[in-house]
């Protein structure tokens, strides 16, 4: 399909240079607050296209932002680098081989996002600056999405004060505008400190912190029955106080994540999940301190940029996938379940189609799927100001999320195809938002509905802070 828009036809030009930024970020994987080079490469590309940078943005080494533009409006796109741990994977295959074994990989496809964000970002500048009209457009290289939570932190900073309305994506499965249904998510650590002793000769001395982790634990799996049921409780041990039984551990460590659907929601499950922990100290006379690690919101919606994205992507069509990339996609879901492949049709809400390994349809944007929501950063800044996400196929049907069949479709010619069609959608409702004043007042007015009763206010208290990782030697 030719372009029949000028800013398509701009963000083609820039295919190439993009392309190879997202290869170049999939093969350097880097996990949460640790995305020295990557952040490196995207500030790179900044100055490469002409954007004023500004570094260390809310004081985070690894978060960027490059604008571009004079006057008029100002929209940000929001890209993102961060990889996930144990996910090193051999590109371009089938089966699972790590690059690395133990390695970071990106499972969830952010070296796309990032840069597919920043090409939709470069193609705005230059339509500004070759129709002339008045706006700003600003990428935002945001870090740490898997867990840290830095738009969050970027939010509370200030960094999005001035902004009219904000552009995101996901690689996906299947092509559709994004719902607002992830859920408010926080992290606590949960510490206890009792008395090691010898756990033969004297047992009766000793006060176990593992004893009060493992009774904190069942006591919040005893509250899986007394919740929403959207809810969600998770935990993963972070010191289980040594690897020697005899010894009665004086130390241990636990990590809650507490998810809800709304943040008043989770805020009361977390009153109840300290309360069990009080209780677990009790029980072993262990004393028990908690420090929240990072936290989100729930994401809100915003209809007119929902129909204005929809209006693109069904003018844009579907991302154009050739008989080359429906045969590594049908090798990709061969490694799946059948259940995988129908949970993608579910959570979107459409018929299964049979022989369909790549998505060649646009999801409706009246279409209702199966809620299976997680939790993201950008629901915070959805709440600052109006936000909009696109979900883009760039992977097979059924492809699970954080999965090494993500890490291994990252940079294949179908990824490629789907993270310029993502930068187009993203691009041409940037579009519609500088040039429609009308659309940009109504996008502020139903967000100014959305967030009267509860005006925002940040879920990570005042005294935390992003845990930064030094730069590597």
């Amino acid at each position: 399909m030719s372009n029949a828009e000028l800013i398509w036809d701009l963000v083609d030009e820039h295919r190439e240079e993009f392309i190879g930024l997202a290869d170049r970020v999939w093969g350097m994987p880097e996990i949460c607050y640790t995305e020295y080079r990557s952040v490196e490469e995207h500030r790179k590309m900044l100055e490469q296209q002409g954007f004023r940078v500004t570094d260390n943005v809310a004081g985070i080494p690894t978060a960027v932002m490059g604008e571009a533009g004079e006057g008029g409006p100002v929209i940000a796109i929001m890209g993102e680098y961060d990889a996930l741990p144990g996910l090193s994977q051999v590109a371009n295959i089938a089966e699972p081989q790590p690059v690395e074994e133990g390695g970071h990989g990106h499972g969830c496809g952010h070296n796309l996002l990032g840069s597919a964000a920043m090409l939709a970002a470069a193609g705005l500048k230059d339509w500004l600056e070759k129709t002339g009209t008045p706006g700003r457009v600003r990428y935002y290289g945001c870090p740490a999405e898997e867990g840290g939570a830095a738009k969050g932190f970027m939010v509370r900073a200030g960094a999005f004060d001035d902004v009219d309305a904000a552009v995101t994506w996901h690689p996906s499965g299947v092509t559709q505008v994004g719902i607002a249904n992830s859920l408010a998510n926080t992290r606590i650590d949960f510490s206890f400190t009792g008395r090691s002793s010898h756990a033969s000769a004297a047992p009766h001395l000793g006060r176990s912190a593992l004893d009060a982790v493992e009774l904190m634990n069942v006591g919040v799996n005893y509250m899986r029955e007394h919740m929403p049921p959207d809810a969600r409780l998770h935990y993963a041990m972070l010191d289980a106080g040594g690897v020697a039984p005899n010894v009665v551990q004086g130390f241990a460590k636990v990590r809650h994540a507490v998810r809800a659907g709304d943040l008043a929601t989770m805020q009361a499950l977390v009153e109840r999940v300290k309360k069990v922990a009080e209780g677990a100290a009790l029980m072993t006379e262990t004393t028990m301190s908690w420090q929240v690690v990072s936290a989100v919101s729930n994401m809100l919606d915003n209809d007119p940029m929902k129909r204005a994205m929809f209006d693109n992507m069904q003018r844009l069509g579907a991302v154009p996938f050739d008989a080359e990339d429906k045969a590594y996609a049908s090798q990709i879901q061969a490694t799946l379940t059948g259940a995988d492949i129908s949970n993608e049709y579910l959570r979107a809400g459409v018929p299964e189609k049979d022989d369909t390994p790549l998505c060649d349809f646009i999801v409706p944007l009246e279409a209702r799927g199966v809620s299976m929501p997680g939790s993201t950063d950008v629901s915070d800044v959805s709440w600052a100001v109006p936000t909009i996400e696109a979900r883009v196929a760039t992977h097979a049907i059924g492809t699970p999320g954080h999965s090494w069949q993500i890490t291994a479709q990252g940079k294949a010619a179908a990824a490629h195809k789907g993270m310029i069609h993502a930068a187009k959608i993203m691009a041409g409702t940037a579009v519609d938002m500088v040039r429609d004043e009308e659309l940009l007042a109504a996008a502020k007015a139903d967000h100014a509905v959305r967030t009267a009763k509860t005006p925002y206010v940040c879920p990570i208290p005042e005294d935390v802070h992003p845990p930064l990782q030094p730069r590597p030697e």
